[in-house]
């Protein structure tokens, strides 16, 4: 039985299928559903091949991955160092609107029983927000970071065990964890978080894989066999949404799948197509994951990478954007978006570059096709202790890779010149973004597309002494202390190479610790001048510092300066 909503969505396949390029040209100026009406929630659903919002119109989904949840650690790997908030903030002023977090189904089952614990590997000193939270409560942290900040998160199952190399074993059960365990792992997350739309989007297993002769090995057809990845996904999948209707279900590919007229019995490595672990989607061609009733929140998900991972015999050979579309890509994902059968969102592509003429060709060669296809795509990966291929983070966790972000940056969806978020209300980089704007922003929605919308204006007092001027903002508080912080903006016409903001808090409110600044405080006087790495302010540019303060929480008249 079709409820009236899915009916609705349904109907409107037909039209969508093969109009991508049209649904986006369409959508340049203000569309029609959001001069109706701005959805009041974020969750999305699919029409052919795009993913749209609850009026119908196109987003794309854009990001990068954070590991950590998934390893022994059970935590965001880096938070040894780096402060939480910072990340994320960075993040979402740099253009990413989807945070795809990798998990494992050890840890949430974990998290089900009431077992959470509290982390090892989080610096208290770099995230004193954090003190004796557990991970699950940190993870519920984060969520609500991407919140204020206009971000999306997506969760992936990256391995059954809470270990760092469990994404080796091939299949989705191991152990004590087995299949049912594994679905009711997912339907506790799916429970816990039915009503949060900032965690839009699901990733059932990732990298579903193995090869012919390999025992267990994850294969793809229409039996119900315990190692058939597509039926786990379409179990998988059904048991979420008959909790949560809203949220997207993805699949991945797998690693081999039987030429034509070959079983899977087959031991013969020739009679197999052979692509990158969750890559190989040619299952989906004859044996279509069926979600019934709610298959308009299916994506298809393949991973892709280059010659520094592993040596493929594609690489072996003069290669180009067209010949990778042609020989690789199109036969083994591509043609799930080109048919219209439903959206692609490659939740894994990246690596080095300036090490290897064929490694870049092929990554700009991806983000091209990416870019021109509009397909969804998180960036692998955000961690600079990613082995095999960097991060966008240098090793201080702090300083972004600027090579690699150029390089992706085409790849994030902006709109007159700012980046756009998946929240309607919410720019992306939060209330009083320079960087970003709401979806409703992106398509009209009583706002100017060119300015960033603010849900909840920040308590600011913007008087300067010389060029610059300084906004205080007040980003939580609890019994005893608060979390705040302030951004910075040179509103002069040259460039400043350093700033300071001063303010007065009264008897009895201090700050405790602060990052990105470097704090002096004389009785209830407080000075932040700033770090080695953000004093130079272009005209217009902006920086921030976070802060935690002790006591009652205050909101002080705050000057700033520059030279």
């Amino acid at each position: 039985m079709f409820s009236t909503r899915n009916k609705r969505r349904l109907a409107a396949v037909a039209a969508a299928v093969l109009a991508a390029p049209l649904l986006w040209l369409a959508t340049s100026g203000t569309s029609q559903a959001a001069q109706a009406a701005v959805p009041a929630k974020d969750w999305l659903h699919v029409q052919g091949n795009q993913i749209v919002d609850e009026a119908g119109d196109p987003v794309w989904l854009t990001g990068t991955n954070w590991f950590g949840f998934n390893a022994g650690e059970r935590v965001f790997h880096g938070l040894w160092s780096a402060n939480l908030t910072e990340v994320t903030k960075s993040m979402a002023d740099r253009g990413i609107n989807l945070v795809r977090v990798p998990i494992s189904t050890q840890l949430l089952l974990e998290w089900k029983a009431g077992q959470a614990t509290v982390p090892s590997g989080v610096n208290t000193y770099a995230n004193p927000e954090l003190v004796g939270k557990t991970s699950l409560e940190v993870f519920d942290t984060f969520l609500a970071l991407c919140e204020r900040y206009g971000m999306k998160v997506l969760l992936d199952v990256h391995s059954a065990e809470a270990d760092n190399s469990g994404h080796v074993y091939p299949v989705w059960y191991k152990g004590t964890v087995t299949p049912e365990l594994f679905y009711q792992a997912w339907e506790w997350v799916a429970t816990r978080y039915k009503t949060n739309d900032t965690l839009v989007a699901m990733d059932v297993k990732n990298e579903p894989h193995g090869k012919q002769s390999e025992s267990p090995r994850a294969k793809w057809d229409s039996s119900t066999d315990v190692d058939n990845f597509k039926n786990t996904c379409q179990v998988a999948g059904r048991r979420i949404l008959a909790i949560n209707p809203n949220v997207l279900i993805l699949c991945e590919g797998i690693e081999i799948y039987p030429k034509d007229g070959v079983t899977w019995s087959s031991t013969d490595e020739k009679a197999y197509d052979n692509v990158w672990w969750g890559g190989n989607l040619r299952g989906v061609r004859d044996h279509p994951v069926d979600l019934g009733a709610n298959q308009d929140q299916l994506v298809y998900s393949p991973h892709d990478y280059g010659p520094l991972v592993y040596e493929q015999p594609w690489f072996q050979k003069p290669f180009d954007k067209a010949t990778l579309t042609a020989d690789v890509w199109t036969p083994n994902w591509l043609y799930v978006h080109d048919s219209g059968t439903a959206p692609l969102l490659v939740g894994e592509w990246g690596g080095r570059l300036g090490q290897d003429a064929r490694q870049d060709r092929w990554m700009t060669a991806l983000r091209d096709l990416i870019v021109e296809k509009h397909l969804h795509q998180t960036f692998w990966v955000l961690n600079p202790n990613s082995g095999d291929t960097g991060g966008l983070l240098l090793d201080d966790w702090k300083t972004w890779d600027e090579q690699k972000y150029a390089l992706l940056k085409p790849a994030l969806w902006q709109y007159a010149g700012k980046f756009v978020s998946l929240d309607h209300q919410v720019p992306l980089g939060g209330a009083g973004s320079t960087t970003g704007i709401s979806l409703a922003a992106r398509y009209g929605g009583g706002a100017d597309p060119s300015t960033p919308p603010v849900s909840t204006p920040p308590t600011s007092t913007p008087p300067a002494t010389g060029a610059c001027s300084a906004t205080y903002t007040q980003t939580g508080t609890w019994n005893g202390g608060f979390q705040g912080e302030v951004t910075i903006k040179n509103t002069g016409t040259t460039a400043g190479r350093t700033w300071t903001v001063t303010w007065t808090y009264p008897s009895g409110t201090s700050v405790s610790s602060l990052w990105n600044g470097v704090l002096s405080t004389s009785g209830s006087a407080v000075t932040v001048r700033n770090a080695a790495h953000n004093g130079s302010l272009p005209a217009g540019a902006t920086a921030t510092f976070g802060f935690v303060g002790s006591g009652p929480a205050s909101t002080p008249t705050i000057t700033c300066s520059s030279t």
